[in-house]
């Protein structure tokens, strides 16, 4: 893992937009895989930004957002099709047939996993992945004890997950207790990964996927088996590492070097 340590979240965000862009620049065909959740809002805006300002264009990009929860419908107002639109693609130039997200509703939820993942293959694989990392170490929804090898499937989600989620429904509401989510196999085919964590509630979750032991205890720990992941961090999801000091002597300030 390349571990870049931020001064702060906007730093972070920053350079997490400036990896992305800089990839679509050099792929505008690019298969983006997404991710949701609140750490990614503002990122998604500072992609907007970009688009506005006529550096980013997603003309000819195809995206994969990583899960949806099962039993809500695409245009339920807490679907991730519904925090998608609102955040990133009713605002930049993507063409709407190029966006997929697993239906929250299918008539066989199974079915629909399978064919999420033929539809990943059928365009040659995501060419990056970016990814969030929830408190108990999950990407995607793969939670604790998620096989390393699983590919896009249904899951269960832990109480931990669940109550995280709360707030995005209304009292009335029943937070979902099951997603179709892209397996960590799945994750691990993409040719780049690319994971932002902000904020010291993720720093445990971070020190143990980053220098941890390779563990279906921490998901996010299997990305120690892949070539080409930058793990970006402000200093507070930094908190928890041991080997801080390397990072910064490696990429002070969070920069990459000429080797990159």
């Amino acid at each position: 893992m390349k571990v870049l340590i931020c001064p702060n979240r906007d730093a972070a965000i920053n350079r997490a937009a400036d990896v992305i862009s800089a990839h679509v620049a050099a792929h505008p065909e690019a298969v983006l895989g997404l991710a949701t959740g609140g750490t990614m809002l503002p990122l998604y805006q500072r992609l907007v930004d970009l688009h506005r300002d006529g550096r980013l264009s997603f003309a000819e990009v195809t995206t994969f957002n990583l899960d949806e929860y099962v039993g809500i419908a695409p245009e339920h107002a807490c679907s991730y099709h519904s925090y998608m639109s609102e955040a990133l693609f009713n605002q930049i130039d993507i063409d709407e047939t190029r966006t997929h997200l697993p239906h929250g509703k299918p008539e066989c939820v199974n079915t629909e996993a399978k064919e999420y993942e033929e539809r990943i293959s059928a365009v040659g694989g995501i060419t990056l992945q970016l990814l969030g990392i929830g408190q108990n170490g999950h990407i995607g929804f793969n939670e604790p004890t998620s096989s390393l090898g699983s590919r896009t499937r249904v899951k269960t989600l832990t109480e931990n997950t669940r109550n995280a989620n709360r707030q995005y429904f209304s009292a009335d509401e029943e937070t979902p207790r099951y997603a179709i989510t892209m397996g960590i196999g799945t994750i691990l085919d993409a040719q780049k990964c690319l994971l932002l964590a902000t904020g010291v509630e993720k720093a445990q979750a971070v020190a143990d996927m980053v220098e941890g032991p390779l563990s279906a205890i921490c998901p996010a720990s299997a990305l120690q088996l892949h070539p080409h992941t930058t793990v970006i961090l402000d200093v507070a999801a930094s908190s928890k590492l041991r080997l801080t000091d390397y990072y910064h002597h490696v990429h002070p300030n969070g920069e990459a070097t000429r080797f990159d």
